[in-house]
């Protein structure tokens, strides 16, 4: 893994990037919809479409699955915070004077969030990676980017 390509390395980031795009809308305002099972299956089928065309194996694609669960679940809680901010964020920009010091403070804050997130998924990439033989990182990789581009811009 010590000798990735830059290009790949930045599909790995816009993967992760956009996996973190996904995992808040996994977790969606109405939380209590959510069906952590569901999700699960949902990653699981992520994976094996993303893997289909390697000679990745069963048990391959099932330890590239639980990185994935469990890296967003880790990452639920920062959703949770990301969300905190925002009406933070807005309440401070909609109060009768502008407290610059409040509002650069919650800033700070929402980088924090999104660094920790970034590490916690680039992580997660990373031992995925790990899991798969070059051929089939590089497979991997360029259909999960590809899947997630196209969702992203379905959305946006």
């Amino acid at each position: 893994m010590a000798n990735l390509g830059m290009k790949t390395m930045l599909a790995a980031l816009l993967a992760g990037s956009l996996a973190i795009t996904a995992g808040g809308v996994a977790f969606a305002d109405n939380v209590r919809t959510f069906d952590p099972a569901k999700f699960n299956q949902h990653i699981e089928k992520r994976v094996d479409k993303a893997l289909t065309g390697t000679d990745a194996t069963a048990d391959q694609k099932k330890k590239v699955s639980g990185i994935i669960e469990q890296a967003f679940t880790d990452m639920k809680p920062l959703h949770d915070k990301r969300v905190e901010n925002r009406k933070a964020m807005a309440e401070a920009m909609q109060a009768p004077t502008i407290d610059k010091a409040k509002i650069e403070a919650l800033r700070q804050e929402q980088m924090k969030v999104a660094d920790s997130g970034s590490k916690r998924f680039t992580q997660a990439l990373t031992d995925a990676g790990d899991v798969l033989s070059a051929p089939q990182r590089q497979a991997f990789f360029k259909a999960w980017t590809d899947r997630a581009a196209q969702g992203h811009h379905k959305r946006g």
